[in-house]
């Protein structure tokens, strides 16, 4: 059994600044590496920062400031609760990319300039670390499954 969404955001960083983050409506992933010119791609244990819509309705419902890219995640995925995956779960985004969940995203100090209860307030809501299996080219609107 399979479990579908769709990709609402994709956000990266281009250069220096630990927010500096620019929202795209298509980007090209790197088996590997994360999004083609993410300053942040190449780390083995977090190519990408994938964060699921439903997460974040529940934190702005809390007064948590949100917003593609609000959070530093990369991508934004809506219909698909990939923190309740385990690790290695691999999803498909679009046609050709797929990532692997590696673990559940730690939330860092730099949070704190946002809200002064984050980070701690916040740990195993701001989604999933993963990695990029196959790379290709994804767009928002894109179907995201999770593999079975």
């Amino acid at each position: 059994m399979s479990t579908s969404g769709r990709l609402v955001s994709i956000v990266y960083s281009p250069g220096p600044g630990s927010f500096n983050r620019q929202p795209l409506a298509e980007a090209e992933l790197l088996a590997g590496y994360g999004i083609l010119g993410d300053r942040k791609g190449g780390h083995p244990g977090r190519n990408l920062n994938i964060l699921d819509q439903e997460t974040l309705e529940m934190l702005a419902r809390e007064g948590y400031p949100t917003g593609p890219g609000v959070l530093g995640e990369n991508l934004i995925v809506q219909g698909v609760r990939l923190t309740r995956q385990p690790p290695g779960t691999r999803v498909r985004i679009g046609a050709d990319a797929v990532v692997e969940v590696v673990r559940l995203r730690e939330p860092c100090e730099k949070l704190t300039a946002l809200d002064p209860r984050m980070p701690e307030a916040v740990v195993g809501r701001v989604g999933v670390m993963a990695r990029v299996v196959s790379g290709g080219v994804i767009r928002v609107g894109d179907p995201v499954t999770v593999q079975s």
